[in-house]
């Protein structure tokens, strides 16, 4: 095995974009959150679980999907499925193929909820993303934050996603 030469130090500007990285990640959601329940009164986790379910095809996720797309674990999922559910979001389904699984449906309720929280969600996300990017080449970054994130291993790649 080749010997390892030493990291180099960050430079004053790599530093400053690695600690701004770090404190966007983690103050951008809990904005966005702020927002979404004080002009919604839903949170950031259920419109993303409802917009999810809104995109694929027949608004249906196979739960453990759903949770590994919503960035949660399976049980954290459980119980959020479980509230949308007794708002008349969504219903649970048993696979089909598959005895164990249970789907998450979006339903008419469900994407009506979606559609009257958006505007308020795309609000937000301009005033606390793209008011503060300028003439920033948008193709370059989406670019950028993706390689970043692209031999990152998918939460769903192995048979850990048993339900």
């Amino acid at each position: 095995m080749p010997a390892e030469s030493a990291p180099q130090p960050l430079s004053q500007e790599e530093e400053a974009v690695m600690r701004a990285l770090g404190r966007i990640m983690r103050m951008l959601p809990r904005m966005l959150d702020t927002d979404l329940e004080r002009d919604q009164r839903m949170s950031l986790s259920e419109y993303s679980v409802l917009r999810h379910l809104s995109e694929t095809p027949c608004r249906v996720m196979r739960m453990s999907e759903l949770a590994a797309a919503a960035d949660m674990s399976l049980s954290g999922m459980t119980r959020l499925v479980a509230r949308l559910e007794s708002l008349g979001y969504l219903e649970r389904i048993r696979c089909e193929n598959d005895g164990r699984g249970a789907n998450a449906v979006l339903t008419d309720a469900g994407l009506a909820r979606l559609r009257d929280a958006w505007p308020s969600h795309l609000a937000s996300v301009r005033r606390h993303i793209f008011d503060h990017l300028g003439e920033l080449d948008l193709n370059r970054l989406a670019a950028a934050l993706t390689a970043m994130t692209s031999d990152a291993a998918s939460p769903c790649d192995s048979a850990n996603c048993a339900e």
